[in-house]
C-alpha cells in the first residue's frame, strides 16, 4: 500500500491566496518598474503600489512568498525589492 502521507499536497493550496490578492486586477506596471525608472518617480510608483498592498487581505502570503523565492523585482506585501535585499541580507547574517 502506497503511503499518501509523504507526497506534496495539491500544488493549488500554494498559490490560491493570489486570488484573494488585492492587486488581482489591476495593472502590474504599478507594481513593477519600467526600465530606467529612478528617483521620485520610482519612489512614488512605489509608495501607491505599497498603499494597495497595505489594504491587502493576503498581504503577508505574498510577502512570505516573495522572501521564500527571493522574488527579484517589483512591490510584492508591501516590500520593494530593495527592502526585500535589505531584509534578506539582514536576516541571513542572523541565521549565518
Amino acid at each position: 500500500m502506497t503511503d499518501a502521507s509523504r507526497l506534496p499536497g495539491p500544488v493549488m493550496d500554494l498559490w490560491e491566496w493570489q486570488y484573494e490578492g488585492a492587486c488581482r486586477e489591476m495593472d502590474t506596471e504599478l507594481f513593477f518598474h519600467p526600465e530606467g525608472e529612478r528617483g521620485s518617480t520610482r519612489r512614488r510608483r512605489a509608495e501607491n503600489a505599497k498603499a494597495i498592498c497595505a489594504k491587502c487581505p493576503v498581504m503577508q502570503q505574498c510577502r512570505d512568498h516573495a522572501l521564500r523565492v527571493r522574488e527579484p523585482y517589483g512591490v510584492w506585501g508591501g516590500m520593494t525589492e530593495e527592502e526585500r535585499r535589505s531584509y534578506l541580507a539582514t536576516h541571513d547574517r542572523k541565521t549565518a
